[in-house]
């Protein structure tokens, strides 16, 4: 059986999945009947029997640590999410410095979930509710495991790259669009760290990456969360705040529908998270990737990046004015 061709997933290293394929042969028990890379850690594997997906892991502890966390979740009652399986290996998967564990795989619904749509959106946010509301029940027994969660650090580090990349930066986006976004992250970081004591939340695991990717709708129609390699402990303000610079494009910036979200409700008068709405995570987020992996050559990579910083500028400019407007009548700033 040859490898599924899937170039444009793995960087085209196709040496890399030869020998790794070659491996998995090796050491699984059942035949190999389908070998389709997805990520470049990430393997579709099917046996006659069984079809898994096989994720790679940095250190066997990392490994360890996620099948402990999914087994606790599921014996917590949160099921929505996926099971890590022993496969019919010889002896533990580890290859090229990579460990690699088994996870079932989730048959996808015919509908793919997206943050298009109300119904999709608030399904998320219930989702990540109920996930929270697992997690608070045995966030202690993590707290030697897990890093806490440092909003404010990783932010202030996403700016200070942007802001190193600006040489490149300047040749793609013109300089008042990159004043007026810095400008914002600065009154954002500013605004956080005066009022950062109001979000008084219960700790709770976090999912720490929930991009739409993450949320699966699976053949029954039931959502799962997946990929919880970010996870951290904090308060779920955090997971939310992330949530909610998701789906902003996706609701033209409108305040209004934003916090039609019940889960957003008790953050609509929280000065921490109003100014925290304001930071353009997702403008760093992305430039900084495209500057890291010199993908600005690829078109429809750079087409998706100018339309989040330049195409929404205006919609998100007026985003922010409404927060300043909001923080200026109750908070005098």
């Amino acid at each position: 059986m040859k490898v599924a061709n899937s170039k444009s997933n793995h960087n085209g290293d196709d040496a890399y999945f030869d020998r790794l394929f070659s491996y998995f042969r090796s050491q699984f028990t059942e035949k190999i009947t389908r070998f389709v890379p997805i990520k470049s850690s990430v393997i579709l594997l099917e046996t006659k029997k069984h079809t898994y997906i096989v994720k790679g892991f940095s250190s066997v502890k990392r490994l360890k640590l996620q099948e402990a966390f999914t087994a606790t979740l599921r014996k917590e009652g949160f099921l929505n999410t996926y099971l890590f399986l022993t496969p019919p290996v010889k002896e533990p998967l580890f290859f090229e410095g990579t460990y690699f564990g088994c996870m079932e795989y989730i048959s996808p619904h015919k509908t793919a979930f997206s943050f298009h749509t109300q119904k999709n959106r608030q399904e998320g946010l219930d989702l990540l509710a109920q996930f929270h509301q697992a997690t608070r029940a045995f966030v202690q027994r993590y707290r030697t495991l897990l890093p806490y969660g440092d909003l404010r650090g990783k932010w202030l580090e996403r700016l200070q790259m942007f802001l190193n990349n600006l040489p490149l930066l300047e040749y793609f986006i013109k300089e008042p669009f990159i004043s007026e976004m810095t400008d914002w992250a600065s009154w954002s970081l500013s605004g956080f760290d005066r009022h950062q004591g109001s979000l008084k939340e219960p700790q709770v695991i976090l999912h720490g990456d929930v991009a739409h990717h993450n949320f699966i709708r699976d053949q029954a129609g039931d959502l799962r969360l997946i990929d919880f390699d970010l996870m951290n402990i904090g308060p779920p303000s955090f997971d939310y705040l992330q949530y909610a610079n998701r789906i902003l494009p996706y609701i033209d910036w409108s305040f209004e529908k934003l916090f039609s979200h019940k889960q957003f409700h008790s953050y609509m008068h929280d000065p921490a998270f109003l100014y925290a709405l304001a930071y353009p995570a997702d403008v760093f987020r992305e430039w900084n990737r495209i500057i890291r992996e010199k993908s600005y050559s690829n078109q429809k990579i750079f087409k998706q990046v100018m339309d989040l910083s330049i195409g929404q500028f205006y919609a998100r400019k007026k985003f922010v004015e409404r927060l300043k407007d909001r923080l200026n009548e109750s908070y005098g700033h």
